[in-house]
């Protein structure tokens, strides 16, 4: 590229033969002397090597020769200046080119070299050619690093050392030589033609801005080095680096052209530093929504606090981290944080933990352990000087003061630094915990945060946690979970997949293999979809474990579809301050439609469906269970359901809205069903006929209400005298209030089919 060619740039200064008014014995500026009718200066016409030339003696210790004419710069030009001269007689000097620098106010640039070295002259009549290039970019070749600010030059050279010898000097010659720096690629612009150092000192934000704004749809070079950006940097052309950038923390580097871990990564020498820096400009972007890892891996020896390199505390505009693997590497970062305070708990304060020991050393997020502690609870916050922990659930049974156990695991990627954060969403990730760190740990609040096609890979104490409502509207789909403990027994496992604080999840198309739980989700209005989650072992009559464990008792959830295998739905309310009952909706909303439940050997005591109150006077208040498939392989259980007595059990008695209809047992001992059809044949004549509904009514309820009798075949007297009467019905009969008395009102036998249930509709 020559700029004298395609912009008409004008570079060479007169010849001497155009007068000596044109040539100064100064700098060249306006005012300064001229050689015209100087005494040690003449125009010589037929030199027999130059020509016509300029003959000068040294009559100074720096005799300065300086065209008025100004030379031309850009910031993406590369000038040479050559000059030739011989010595004629008297001392002999030496030489340098030299120039005047000039910035756009016509003021010179005092912090730019403006002479080359000196060169001896040794002989008369020898010719000994100068030549200097001057350019912006401190680059290999080049004499005179001039950098942005210089926009022409006054050339021409000094006459130093001995005094008093002459000199001819031919026509100075200024050339264009920017190509020689471009490496003939025309569509390239390097960061130092406008003057990036790049020796990890100096500030090269400047000439970074200066390369992007000229390269108007170029590619800009970031050549070997390593270049200082102090300042938040936006490169808006392509961009390729060769060397490395060095930031401080708080600023950031949009590159939006190249948002890909492959660019970041070779622009911070390294993929792990590569990643965060991207993952800290997605937060700023206008333009793009999406940082793709290229498929790559990035290996990670600590916790990525997200919300501390990005500098934010709440965002809400949609983002998505895509395509990569997120590797975990031994180091003691991953070292869980347990600290062990004495607190008081009161209901009063549903909460809160007042009094606690020690609390700056409370770390936030930890999960709390103690007696009267459900599972899943979190350390939201803290206030140091009042002595107190949020938490994120109340506390079922833990009034009084205790010992509690705060465990702060450490995350692959943790946004508990966020306040509130929304429409984060992960897709095609590996999360490779490796059985050394955990997954994710989700903002303090936000909502529709998404998880799509990821895989958690042995995480070493949790997949997903959240601490507070960051979790509203969260989906978690197509994601597979692989446990760090799949060889151990059920009952020795720790890991969680996953747990729910607010409402509204949906959690579909997963597979989640050996955790101790899938997950423990308190909240309301949540979609658990065909998802297949399998918690068996190798043991004889193993113990097993819930899959699913739902905390509250009006979950107005679904779950349907799914596969569960060799687990079990959990149904408490664990996270209730009160547990027993009181003036609030009791134990409704579960719809489990359309599952598969499968247990292999299991022990014969094993359930699929457990209602476990953790107080009194709860009862069923709108409930379905229907048309799931039950098959246990090498085993038989006794039935499918229980309630688990440890801390209550249910009343009966109020129970309401119970449907289970339509399912299949297999290798079940005792089906069950609500309403219940019962067929009842009295062989014997009586007034009064007992029906035991047994063991079909669900979770050993009671019968409620008679729906429906009717006669099938004649009803007779002992002497099989036919009568057309209809009887009373009365439910709740026996000691257990299964068995329901038919009253006719004198002695008769026959057969009815009834259908009993275990709820009103009201």
């Amino acid at each position: 590229m020559n700029k004298a060619i395609t912009e008409g740039l004008v570079l060479m200064p007169p010849p001497f033969s155009a007068g000596l008014a044109n040539w100064s014995s100064a700098n060249g500026v306006p005012g300064d002397a001229s050689y015209s009718g100087a005494p040690n200066a003449a125009l010589v016409s037929n030199d027999q090597d130059f020509g016509s030339c300029l003959e000068l003696q040294k009559t100074a210790a720096t005799q300065k020769l300086r065209a008025f004419a100004e030379t031309p710069l850009r910031p993406d030009m590369y000038i040479r200046i050559t000059v030739k001269l011989k010595a004629v007689s008297g001392n002999l000097p030496e030489a340098r080119i030299a120039a005047w620098a000039g910035n756009a106010g016509g003021s010179n640039v005092g912090g730019v070299p403006q002479t080359d070295a000196s060169v001896q002259l040794l002989s008369y009549g020898e010719i000994v050619t100068l030549q200097t290039i001057i350019g912006a970019g401190n680059r290999q070749g080049v004499d005179l690093a001039w950098g942005l600010e210089p926009v022409f030059a006054h050339v021409g050279l000094d006459l130093t050392g001995s005094t008093g010898g002459v000199v001819r000097i031919d026509d100075i010659v200024v050339e264009d030589v920017t190509e020689v720096f471009l490496r003939g690629l025309v569509d390239v612009v390097d960061v130092r033609d406008y003057g990036a150092v790049g020796d990890g000192v100096a500030n090269d934000f400047a000439a970074f801005q200066a390369a992007d704004l000229a390269a108007a749809g170029r590619s800009i070079l970031v050549s070997s080095g390593t270049y200082l950006i102090a300042g938040n940097l936006t490169v808006n052309s392509p961009i390729r680096f060769v060397g490395t950038i060095t930031q401080p923390a708080a600023n950031r580097l949009v590159l939006t052209r190249n948002f890909d871990l492959d660019t970041y990564s070779a622009a911070y020498g390294g993929d792990a530093e590569g990643f965060r820096r991207a993952l800290q400009a997605l937060f700023y972007f206008s333009d793009h929504v999406t940082f793709d890892m290229s498929g790559r891996r990035v290996d990670l020896t600590a916790p990525v606090d997200v919300a501390a390199i990005s500098g934010l505390t709440s965002f809400s505009n949609r983002r998505v981290l895509r395509n990569g693997s997120i590797n975990a590497v031994t180091s003691t970062a991953w070292t869980s944080e347990v600290v062990t305070s004495v607190a008081t708990y009161s209901t009063a304060a549903a909460t809160t933990l007042t009094g606690v020991v020690n609390v700056a050393n409370v770390p936030l997020g930890a999960l709390v352990q103690a007696t009267g502690v459900g599972r899943e609870v979190y350390v939201k916050a803290k206030d140091i000087g009042a002595g107190t922990v949020e938490l994120s659930q109340p506390l079922y049974g833990a009034a009084g003061t205790r010992t509690y156990t705060f465990t702060r695991f450490k995350y692959l990627l943790d946004f508990s630094g966020f306040s509130q954060m929304s429409r984060f969403e992960m897709q095609e990730l590996e999360f490779n915990c490796l059985g050394l760190a955990s997954g994710v740990l989700l903002p303090l609040a936000g909502s529709v945060n998404r998880f799509d096609n990821c895989t958690f890979n042995r995480p070493l104490d949790r997949g997903i946690t959240s601490t507070g409502s960051g979790c509203q509207g969260i989906q978690v789909d197509h994601c597979q979970f692989l446990s760090n403990e799949q060889s151990l027994p059920a009952q020795s496992r720790t890991t969680i997949a996953l747990n729910i604080q607010a409402n509204d999840a949906k959690i579909r198309n997963n597979r989640v293999v050996r955790f101790r739980h899938f997950a423990v989700m308190n909240g309301t209005s949540h979609m658990v979809q065909s998802n297949h989650f399998f918690q068996g072992d190798d043991q004889t009559s193993g113990v097993r474990l819930a899959g699913l464990i739902f905390t509250q008792t009006n979950v107005a959830t679904v779950v349907s579809g799914n596969y569960v295998d060799n687990c079990f739905i959990e149904w408490g309310n664990e996270h209730d301050v009160e547990p027993e009952f009181n003036a609030e909706f009791s134990f409704g909303g579960l719809n489990v439609t359309g599952n598969i439940f499968i247990a292999s050997n299991v022990s014969s005591a094993f359930r699929w469906l457990v209602v476990k109150p953790y107080g009194t006077g709860h009862f069923f208040n709108g409930f379905a269970l229907t048309s799931n498939t039950f098959r246990v392989f090498n085993a038989t259980v006794d039935r499918v359901e229980m309630v688990d007595t440890s801390f209550a059990a249910l009343d009966f008695a109020r129970s309401r809205n119970v449907r289970v209809e339509g399912n299949t047992f297999n290798q079940v001992d005792q089906t069950i069903m609500n309403p219940l059809v019962v067929t009842h044949t009295q062989n014997t004549a009586a007034d009064t006929w007992t029906i035991d509904a047994a063991g079909y009514i669900p979770f050993g309820g009671r019968v409620r209400m008679v729906e429906s009798i009717c006669p099938e075949g004649a009803i007779t007297t002992a002497a099989n005298a036919a009568r057309y009467v209809f009887p009373n019905a009365l439910p709740e009969q026996g000691a257990s209030g299964n068995q329901v008395q038919l009253r006719w009102g004198e002695a008769v036998k026959g057969k009815v089919v009834a259908v009993f249930r275990m709820d009103t509709t009201t």
